[in-house]
């Protein structure tokens, strides 16, 4: 069983930065391949990026690639998305997620169904 708890969200002018964490609880976070999504009001929920447990491979959806940066610290169980050059359609409540991936710790998922677990989420806002 995982627990994961989203931070660092609020409100961030067009071109700013923000820092989501998300900290995972319960054994063997080393173990979980991670990914963000979000879902912005009346719309359905997207995925953004994924890390391999291992953290040495990631991706990016077209939407964010080149802007945002998906990281992990395997010691402090905890995921970043570094969010730059933020855009008003970058809007959304921003949630992790947590896939076991015990035997491929260089494979990373981009689908919701392969996600095991999954946060509450963070508010991002990008007023124009």
């Amino acid at each position: 069983q995982v627990q994961l708890v989203e931070s660092g969200g609020g409100l961030v002018q067009a071109g700013g930065s923000l820092r989501l964490s998300c900290a995972a609880s319960g054994r063997a976070f080393n173990s979980y391949a991670m990914g963000w999504f979000r879902q912005a009001p009346g719309k359905e929920r997207e995925f953004v990026t994924a890390i391999s447990r291992s953290g040495g491979n990631s991706y990016y959806s077209d939407s964010v690639k080149g802007r945002f940066t998906i990281s992990r610290d395997n010691v402090k169980n905890t995921v970043f998305l570094q969010m730059n050059s933020l855009k008003p359609a970058d809007t959304a409540v921003y949630i992790c997620a947590a896939k076991s991936s015990t035997y491929y710790s260089s494979r990373y998922y981009t689908r919701e169904y392969e996600y095991d677990y999954w946060g509450q989420g963070t508010q991002v806002t990008v007023s124009s």
